[in-house]
C-alpha cells in the first residue's frame, strides 16, 4: 500500500470511528503484513493488546500481504481481507513505516 492509500485508509478509520494499526505477523507458515482494526472505544496504544487479550479466536486483517516463510519463492499474495487464528500467531507487531 503506497502512501496515499495509507492516508485515505487512515482517513476512513478516523471517519467511522475505528483504529487502525498496519501491523506485522508472523506465523509457522507466513509473514503478514496489513492493517487490524478495533472500535475507539480505548487508547490507541491498546489496539495489539486489545486483540490478542479479547473472547474472539479470530482477527481480520485488511489490505494484506502474505509471504510464504518456507518456501520464499512463492509469489507474494495480496489481499483485501483474512481472518486470521489467534492460536496461529507466533509474533504480532506494529510494522515499520519501511516495511
Amino acid at each position: 500500500m503506497d502512501e496515499k492509500e495509507n492516508i485515505i485508509e487512515r482517513k476512513s478509520a478516523f471517519i467511522t470511528g475505528v483504529w487502525s494499526e498496519r501491523v506485522l505477523v508472523i506465523t509457522e507458515d507466513y509473514e503478514i503484513k496489513g492493517y487490524v482494526f478495533m472500535p475507539k472505544t480505548g487508547r490507541r496504544n491498546r489496539i495489539l493488546t486489545d486483540i490478542l487479550n479479547s473472547n474472539k479466536r479470530f482477527v481480520a486483517i485488511k489490505n494484506c500481504k502474505l509471504k510464504h516463510r518456507k518456501t520464499s519463492n512463492r509469489v507474494i499474495e495480496a489481499h483485501d481481507f483474512i481472518q486470521l487464528n489467534l492460536d496461529s500467531i507466533v509474533l504480532i507487531r506494529p510494522a515499520l513505516q519501511e516495511e
